[in-house]
């Protein structure tokens, strides 16, 4: 869960600086499948009950909720590139 957690920021600025919209979506897609690995962790953490600590477990949804909200600006950002290409 670290590398993918950790590896978001980065390949985000990577989108940012994007050559084109295919580069674009191409970086973004990576993106996407790291905080969506991220989000893939958080839920096993939860659901084999790892944390026991109310306060954690309060903690561990906020972070699901954060990544889930992430992951959806990502695919939404993609999409939109998406069709402006498909419209030119």
């Amino acid at each position: 869960m670290i590398r993918s957690s950790t590896s978001v920021a980065p390949n985000y600025r990577a989108v940012c600086r994007a050559k084109s919209d295919k580069d674009f979506i191409s970086k973004m897609g990576t993106v996407i499948e790291e905080a969506d690995e991220t989000q893939f962790w958080l839920e096993m953490i939860e659901e084999l009950d790892l944390i026991k600590d109310l306060n954690e477990k309060k903690e561990l949804k906020f972070l699901h909720k954060e990544a889930n909200e992430l992951t959806s600006i990502f695919v939404a950002s993609s999409k939109t590139i998406k069709k402006r290409l498909n419209n030119l």
